[in-house]
């Protein structure tokens, strides 16, 4: 990976009665921005001892493209629309620049 490449990482607080909305609405934006030209990677995950709290890891190679392009994708709109009432609070996001990876599945 560049040194150039950031990931979003982003942690949600759910409020337990929106865990199935908050899915229902985020796994389609996930789909949709995997196919995007600036797109890495991603991966959701999930607190195993706190089944309503998650966080997003959003690679993307163009940190202008995310702000001024990707955030306002069509395809986002119900989502963020709808934070407020999935979310106990609001979301924490970070941006970090990966130094270093290693994959088994690059090893195969």
């Amino acid at each position: 990976m560049s040194e150039a490449y950031e990931t979003y990482v982003i942690t949600f607080h759910v409020r337990p009665d929106q865990l199935q909305r908050f899915r229902a609405l985020l796994d389609p934006v996930l789909d949709a921005m995997r196919h995007e030209t600036t797109f890495v990677y991603a991966a959701l995950h999930i607190d195993p001892d706190r089944p309503n709290q998650f966080q997003l890891h959003e690679t993307w190679s163009n940190r202008e493209d995310v702000l001024q392009v990707q955030l306002h994708r069509p395809y986002r709109a119900n989502w963020h629309a709808a934070l407020d009432e999935l979310l106990e609070h609001p979301r924490k996001i970070e941006i970090w620049q990966q130094l270093w990876s290693a994959s088994a599945e690059a090893d195969a």
